[in-house]
This record gives C-alpha cells, sequence and structure tokens, in this order.
C-alpha cells in the first residue's frame, strides 16, 4: 500500500536517490568512509544494508547505501563532516528495535551503526548516574551495576541502545513511578549534522537539576536522530529497592480496571508498575506462556520498597482493587516467580503474533488522560470488532498509555487497508479525548501528519525551524518527524 504519492512516482523518487547516493560512493567517498573506520566499518554487501533499512514496524526496508560502524565520536565527527561535504543523508542507527520506522533510508545515505561505541563510561555511584556509549543497551548496563546496589528502571521491553531509547524518548512499564527518558537523562554529547560536538548541558556536567538556559538536553531527547546523533548520555540512577512483590488482578471490566488504577494512584501508592491486559490480550498470553490467568481484563502490578512500606502499599491496593470487584491477588514473590510473570507481559508481542501464524504484527500507541482511558478502550475494541482485525490490547495503564499490537496478514492489500484506517482513527480518537497520537513509540515515518494535528502548525513551523537552523540540508534522518517539503518529499511504504 503507497500513502502520500503514486507507486509510479515513488520508483522515480527511489531510482533517483539511489542513483544519486551510489554516484557519490564511486566519487571517493568510500575509500575516505574508510580512512576513518577501517576497512571492515564499511559494509555494502545487501544483507548488512537491509538489516540496517529497518526497525520492528511494518514500514518497508529501505536499505542505505553503506553502512558505517564508527568506534569514537571523533569518528563520528568525521563521518558526518564528510557526509555534509558531499551532502550524503545520515541515519544513526541502535539496535533497530523501534516501532515507526525510524532507522528507513528513505533517501539512501549512509547508516551510521553505533555498536561498537559499548562503553559505560562514568560511573558516579554516590551521586546516582552514570554515562554510556550508544552501543550500551539497558540490560547491558543494569547487569553493569548488578554490584553496586544501582539500577537504571526505565523499560520499553526490548534490550533496546540507551541512546536510541533517549533518541525516542522511550518509557515503559515503569514510567508510572520512575518516569520516562526524558525524566532521566541528565546531558547529552550530540554529534550535528556538520560534525560539530555539542553537550546539551555542558561539558561534563551532571547535576540533577538546571536553570541555566534553553533546555537543549530535551529538544535532542525524542528528536529521533532528525538534529543530531546522541553519542553519549548521562542518564539518572536509582538505588535497587530492598523488597519487591508482584501480583495478578482480574476484573470483569475495563472500566473495573482502570477504576482501580485511577483510585490506587489518587490514594497516594507510589506503584512500580500497574500493566492492563485485556481479554483477548490475556488469552494469547495463557496460550502462549502455558499460564491460567481468567481470560477477563487483568492489571499486573508491582510493588517496591522496605517491607513495611510493601505492606502498607499491598493492602491499600488490594482494598481498592476488591472494592472494584477485583478478583483475589495472585503473588509472585520470590525472584524466579516476578521474572516469569514480567517476561510472560513482554511476551505479549511474541503471544498476539501467535494468533496467527505467518503474520506480521503492528503496534499502536496512543495515550490520553486516565480519566478517559476506559472509554478510549471500550470504543477501540468495538472498532477492532467492527474492522474484522485481530488486536489484543496491552497498556502502561498508570500513564494512560496503550497499544493495539494488530496481527495483519502482510500479502493482504485489503487488510492493509483496513489496519491504516483503524490506526488513524485511534490516533484521531485519542486526541479528541485531549491525548497524544503517541505516548512512547515517536512519530517516525507513520505519525508525522497526525503531528501536525496534535500540536497545531504554528509549533511544528516552530520546530521546522529548529531543524532548518540545525540541519540546513537536512541530511540528518530525513522523512521523519516532520512532514517533508514539496521538493524533497518522501513516501511511506508499508508491507
Amino acid at each position: 500500500m503507497v500513502f502520500g504519492l503514486t507507486l509510479k512516482r515513488f520508483v522515480l523518487q527511489q531510482r533517483n536517490f539511489r542513483h544519486y547516493s551510489t554516484s557519490v560512493c564511486q566519487d571517493g567517498v568510500l575509500s575516505a568512509f574508510r580512512s576513518i573506520c577501517g576497512d571492515d566499518g564499511v559494509l555494502l554487501c545487501d544483507a548488512v544494508r537491509e538489516q540496517h533499512g529497518r526497525d520492528e514496524s511494518v514500514h518497508r526496508c529501505f536499505p542505505p547505501d553503506v553502512v558505517l560502524f564508527p568506534r569514537c565520536v571523533d569518528e563520528v565527527s568525521a563521518l558526518a563532516k564528510l557526509c555534509h561535504r558531499h551532502r550524503f543523508p545520515i541515519i544513526p542507527f541502535g539496535t533497530g528495535t523501534g516501532l515507526e520506522g525510524g532507522v528507513s533510508a528513505v533517501k539512501g545515505g549512509a547508516c551510521l551503526s553505533l555498536r561498537n561505541m559499548d562503553q559505560v563510561l562514568d560511573l558516579h555511584q554516590e551521586d546516582f548516574d552514570v554515562t554510556v556509549e550508544p552501543g550500551v543497551t539497558r540490560k547491558t548496563l543494569n547487569v553493569f551495576l548488578r554490584e553496586t546496589g544501582l539500577w537504571f528502571p526505565v523499560d520499553p521491553g526490548a534490550d533496546a541502545s540507551l541512546c536510541g531509547m533517549a533518541a525516542t524518548s522511550a518509557s515503559g512499564t515503569n514510567a508510572v513511578r520512575y518516569g520516562t527518558m526524558r525524566e532521566n537523562v541528565l546531558n547529552l554529547e550530540v554529534v550535528l549534522a556538520d560534525g560539530t560536538v555539542v553537550h546539551t548541558a555542558g561539558r561534563g556536567r551532571r547535576p540533577r537539576k538546571t536553570a541555566a538556559g534553553y533546555n537543549l538536553t530535551n529538544l535532542f531527547v525524542g528528536s529521533e536522530g532528525t538534529l543530531g546523533v546522541i553519542t553519549k548520555t548521562t542518564l539518572r540512577l536509582y538505588g535497587i529497592p530492598e523488597a519487591v512483590v508482584s501480583a495478578v488482578c482480574s476484573f470483569p471490566s475495563v472500566q473495573d480496571a482502570v477504576d482501580s488504577t485511577v483510585q490506587i494512584l489518587q490514594a497516594g501508592v507510589p506503584i512500580a508498575r500497574i500493566e492492563f491486559l485485556d481479554d483477548v490480550m490475556i488469552d494469547a498470553c495463557n496460550r502462549f506462556s502455558r499460564l491460567s490467568y481468567p481470560v477477563t481484563p487483568t492489571l499486573f502490578l508491582e510493588f517496591h520498597g522496605s517491607q513495611r512500606s510493601l505492606e502498607e502499599q499491598v493492602n491499600t491496593t488490594e482494598e481498592i482493587a476488591q472494592s472494584n470487584q477485583g478478583s483475589d491477588f495472585l503473588w509472585a514473590q520470590d525472584t524466579e516467580s516476578r521474572e516469569r510473570l514480567w517476561k510472560a507481559r513482554h511476551d505479549a508481542w511474541y503471544a498476539a503474533l501467535s494468533l496467527r501464524p505467518g503474520c506480521k504484527a503492528y503496534a499502536t500507541d496512543v495515550c490520553v488522560p486516565l480519566s478517559r482511558l476506559p472509554q478510549i478502550i471500550t470504543e477501540t475494541k468495538e472498532d477492532l470488532i467492527e474492522s474484522r482485525l485481530t488486536g489484543p490490547i496491552a497498556g502502561h495503564v498508570g500513564d494512560g498509555n496503550f497499544h493495539c499490537l494488530l496481527v495483519v496478514d502482510p500479502d493482504d492489500p485489503e487488510e492493509l487497508h483496513r489496519l491504516h484506517l483503524f490506526t488513524d482513527r485511534l490516533a484521531r480518537r485519542a486526541l479528541a479525548m485531549d491525548g497524544t497520537c503517541t505516548g512512547e513509540h515517536g512519530v517516525g515515518l507513520g505519525k508525522r501528519a497526525l503531528l501536525c494535528e496534535e500540536v497545531g502548525p504554528a509549533a511544528v513551523q516552530l520546530m521546522q525551524g529548529v531543524k532548518d537552523m540545525l540541519d540546513p540540508l537536512h541530511l540528518m534522518n530525513p522523512g521523519k518527524v516532520l512532514q517533508p517539503r514539496q521538493s524533497d518529499d518522501v513516501t511511506v511504504m508499508m508491507s
């Protein structure tokens, strides 16, 4: 399915982009790339290019012309200067776990795979912060921190690159207590389009708060590689809680489950995770992970704190859940049981896929005020039935963010059309309820028009002005976040 341009025009554009990019490579740029990264740091084979031209979304693969593997910030800067001189697009790549087509090389160019920059650089245990390079993933960092009594709690499910998580403003299951990447990034080292290296809070600075000047750090958090390449991030850390306990509670309706969530938060319970799964999702998880939970709307909960504080949290939460017709809690207290429970939640993607073997999954992502959550989930479930789509629902209900894991046949154009119409309606339904079209996946390729509807033309124009100033040649991850101008239009294709 082609959106925006005709297929013929799209093919012609892609042919022109490829011809331009390939000719640049043939004019000696490849040898310059090799002089910076070494021979083994410049790869042109189709398999590697295709691997770096797609993420976990349903957007089709747009492979770059070349994949580069820099080893340090100086090499990233030198590559950016070279690409800027030759007007060669740059697409940063972490682990490829994004869900909105953010790594697609829609104009060809050079993919900068940052996996070789994988050092944990500066750990300050007494100050609860650490600086890492872009090849360090969430799980790698927490293994490194295991003996320190500290951890980094932002958990999007996938073992994503921490700098990639900053670039997409990721969050996940722990956000209700610990916040998203926006609240947990203290400083960034960024290479701009012309190769300039900037430190958004000042070189080496890591205060817990600051009132100094514009918030450049949060300008780049969520910029999805369109303003620069993040080469270091300084992160806020937390003490590992003394005690952790998890629970599962079933409800007769979505309204009861969400009412419980709102009342738990209103009661001031510092709950760490509170996840919602609808009946379809629970059924899929039961089958895939060999569980036996009742097939009804369900909350997965986790509590962090001291033994004494946990007793208070759990007692209050149980009373609230039971007042909303919730079942008795099913507990997971030891580490193995808790990991098994949350693995089942994180495996929801694969559980959904198992409902229709051979199909692909597309994860939607909207967020609304908590009070509107029951209404939007109910209307969304009705829409799924009317649209004849398979779409289990799972969400970070504590902050109003939820996903439909839509399972579709990629070879059925009519079903893909229904998918596109459904996701469009869902996003606009969220906007009509004072919400956002994306709570954590980002804009990428698929939600550029929705961004304009959400923030308005004046705000988008301001964003475009920032983009024009930092990247006047529009080389940084072109085609993402902002709608392309007519002169450099980019087509989105869904496979």
